[in-house]
């Protein structure tokens, strides 16, 4: 039983690993993906947000489905759908086919997080915490491989060999996950909340367009439907948040949010993928266009993060039982703001000790730093509230990642609204 548990965790982890790969090599050829159908950084920007935004609305869902159907069966299916999105991305003739597909891709890609983690919990559940925070850990190691692979296959094959690498890795994970994982069976009766997931998804993607639309409003028209989109993003929301009071299995159960552990480790995750993970996703951009790196230099400068990350996060996992949530989470995320700051003020050149430290050798050290404090913060927020409902584990987790990816979505938007006002004017 022992050997066929770590056959479970490895065969959980290349999931996530597959994940991490096609996030970070997605970064690293956005610019080539701009250049190449010359189009504006709004209209862009949605290859990145509508992966985001999907896997937001997927992720909870994806969650409920392995507790009703049985986490085997789902994680097949999502492997499944992630291939074939990339798939469609790789070959996508024009950018409006290409965010298409990123859809397609975001669907399988949303699910892996809730369901591996359920099924690591299920096999684990005698020591839970760490190994939910080492499979947690196993994102950095393709963040490593990812902007590194990525930056090479960009500039030797063009940015659709960042798709077509996807397809292989899935088939691949698709073949180990059908003969060694033996998921357990669905524990739970009810239905997927199609109709909270779609209000949602309205709301959230009414609010982005209306984002969108304000970068490029230079009539009273287009402000007007800037203005309609906002109000049509509220009234979403108003009906997603009664549907939910009112429906048997709500997409988030809103009596849980009301638990102040719960409430507060959401909207913890709601503003870290607000503050954190939005902006990290531009760090090969800001490469290029401040530092004028190469697209391989922009994908080798994530390198430091990713190893601070391992680092950081594989300590974290395992003394988390005697630390831990609350310290751990605050700490990290005192030294991920700090990085934020450094990076804002463009530190292009110190002496230290007599030695001159060039801006790009700053850049590599505050990456470092930020990889550090996104180790730390990790592992804590990913066990925060489990231990509460164990046997939910796969719906706590879709849910945690659903606040998390919202603000990371949301603040990708914003980004690429103010970084096209700002080359607008110049800057």
């Amino acid at each position: 039983m022992t050997v066929v548990r770590y056959f479970v965790f490895g065969v959980s982890s290349l999931s996530f690993l597959l994940v991490s790969i096609s996030g970070t090599t997605v970064s690293v050829a956005f610019p080539a993906i701009t250049d190449h159908f010359h189009t504006s950084l709004i209209i862009a920007g949605w290859v990145l947000s509508i992966n985001q935004l999907t896997a937001t609305a997927i992720m909870p869902l994806a969650g409920k489905a392995g507790d009703i159907f049985g986490t085997r069966r789902a994680f097949l299916a999502s492997i499944a759908v992630f291939t074939l999105g990339s798939l469609l991305a790789a070959v996508a003739p024009n950018i409006w086919l290409l965010i298409a597909a990123r859809f397609v891709q975001a669907v399988g890609m949303g699910s892996f997080l809730p369901l591996g983690t359920a099924i690591v919990s299920d096999y684990f559940a005698e020591a839970r915490q760490q190994a939910i925070g080492l499979f947690t850990s196993i994102m950095p190691i393709g963040m490593i491989i990812g902007p590194n692979l990525g930056g090479w296959l960009v500039e030797a094959f063009g940015w659709r060999s960042v798709f077509w690498l996807n397809i292989p890795l899935g088939v691949a994970v698709f073949t180990a996950s059908f003969f060694l994982l033996r998921g357990k069976e669905g524990r739970e009766k009810g239905h997927l909340d199609l109709t909270g997931a779609g209000l949602f998804t309205g709301s959230l993607s009414a609010f982005l367009i209306a984002l969108t639309q304000l970068g490029h409003s230079r009539t009273g028209l287009s402000w007007t439907v800037s203005g309609l989109l906002l109000v049509l993003a509220v009234v979403a929301g108003y009906f997603f948040l009664k549907h939910e009071r009112e429906t048997e299995d709500p997409v988030i159960d809103l009596m849980v949010l009301k638990e102040r552990p719960f409430l507060a480790a959401n909207i913890f995750n709601l503003v870290y993928g607000i503050s954190v993970l939005g902006v990290m996703a531009f760090i090969p951009l800001y490469a290029t266009s401040v530092y004028g790196m190469s697209t391989l230099g922009s994908g080798l400068i994530l390198t430091p993060r990713s190893i601070g990350t391992i680092v950081a996060s594989t300590v974290t996992s395992l003394f988390l039982p005697k630390l831990g949530y609350r310290h751990p989470m605050l700490l990290g995320t005192g030294i991920t703001v700090l990085t934020l700051v450094l990076l804002g003020l463009r530190l292009e050149g110190l002496e230290v000790l007599g030695l001159h430290l060039s801006g790009t050798v700053i850049l590599v050290v505050i990456i470092f730093l930020s990889g550090i404090g996104m180790g730390i913060t990790a592992p804590a927020a990913n066990n925060a509230c489990i231990e509460l409902m164990p046997q939910r584990v796969a719906t706590i987790t879709g849910v945690r990642g659903m606040f998390r990816q919202s603000g990371s979505a949301i603040s990708t938007a914003v980004i690429t609204l103010v970084l096209q006002n700002w080359r607008g004017m110049g800057g």
